[in-house]
């Protein structure tokens, strides 16, 4: 544990955006598996309506930096994808 009373600040900081984030990434991937499990249950229109509730969730987690926004662009895109080879 930390002595020096800015690197206790430091350490409570750390705690509590690891919480936020932490919470952040499990909403992000709650909304993606709603999407697949719409996309493997056969229904395209509620694949779709999953996929148009996640996508800004997904959009604001990579604006918050909770991850790159390469990796927010290669779920989507996957995600349409899928929805899209729907038959």
């Amino acid at each position: 544990m930390a002595n020096i009373k800015s690197a206790k600040k430091r350490a409570r900081q750390a705690e509590g955006r690891y919480k936020l984030r932490h919470g952040q990434r499990a909403q992000t991937r709650t909304a993606i598996k709603k999407v697949i499990a719409a996309i493997e249950s056969g229904d395209k229109a509620v694949a779709q309506e999953a996929f148009k509730a996640a996508q800004p969730v997904i959009d604001r987690m990579a604006d918050k930096e909770v991850f790159h926004k390469n990796k927010a662009a290669r779920h989507k895109s996957r995600l349409q994808k899928a929805i899209k080879a729907m038959a």
